[in-house]
């Protein structure tokens, strides 16, 4: 029950949700000789991997999340487990397989920390896939993946689109106030410190309104004002300063 209370709580049609089922619909319908892959970027917290998740849900993508260790063939085959097949073959095996299920739907493929392709000479397995599906590819990646792309030319000349992510609005607060905090009042002052505090970030937003709602649990009233954060520090995603002792 929990893991189902927080799914739902997580996914919201926020401002990069958008940009993201955009950069998707632009992608399907390209023109013929239009490249079909896609580019998004932005810096950690403003909640590319929610638009991802959004945008399964929405599209029927597929969607794997490199990881740092992950050979070619361990992608392959965390690709395959999304698609629902059997992840069996050689590495080349597997491509071929892939790029036949995906294209056989027409199911777009997003790849999270794409960075780590790049990192580990990867990419080329990505176009690979590409070429071979003709599928809307979306490599998504931190602030500066459009850079470390240029270094890939085959890749970087069939990216379609560069979508980069944006910090969350007034909008996204109050859809993220919604179904973080349901039901509760949180009087001005408290709103502002708390997008000061979030700095456009959809995750710090998230945690922090994760806290109103703790706080609100905690005293048993659903308005939640200055006075009852207190001294609380609002999260910010900075590490905490080193303590000093007395010698």
């Amino acid at each position: 029950m929990t893991e189902q209370r927080e799914e739902k709580k997580t996914l919201a049609p926020l401002r990069n949700v958008s940009r993201m089922l955009a950069l998707i619909d632009r992608l399907q319908n390209r023109g013929d000789g239009v490249p079909g892959m896609g580019c998004f970027y932005g810096f950690s917290g403003l909640g590319k991997s929610m638009a991802s998740s959004f945008a399964v849900n929405s599209t029927r993508a597929v969607h794997v999340q490199m990881k740092s260790v992950w050979t070619h063939k361990r992608l392959c085959e965390a690709i395959l487990d999304e698609l629902g097949l059997p992840a069996r073959g050689t590495a080349a095996d597997m491509v071929d397989r892939i790029a036949e299920a995906l294209a056989a739907d027409s199911l777009p493929l997003l790849i999270d920390e794409a960075d780590f392709l790049v990192k580990k000479g990867m990419i080329e397995i990505v176009r690979d896939l590409y070429e071979m599906s003709e599928v809307p590819v979306i490599l998504i990646g931190e602030e500066l993946l459009p850079q470390k792309l240029k270094r890939w030319e085959r890749v970087h000349g069939r990216i379609r689109s560069w979508v980069s992510a944006e910090l969350a609005d007034d909008r996204d607060f109050e859809l993220l106030r919604t179904i973080r905090a349901p039901g509760i009042d949180i009087e001005p002052e408290l709103v502002k410190a708390i997008k000061v505090n979030s700095n456009g970030s959809a995750r710090r937003l998230v945690v922090n309104l994760d806290e109103v709602d703790e706080i609100s649990r905690r005293i048993g009233r659903d308005r939640v004002g200055m006075a009852d954060w207190g001294n609380m520090p609002f999260y910010t995603g900075d590490a905490p300063l080193a303590r000093g002792y007395a010698a």
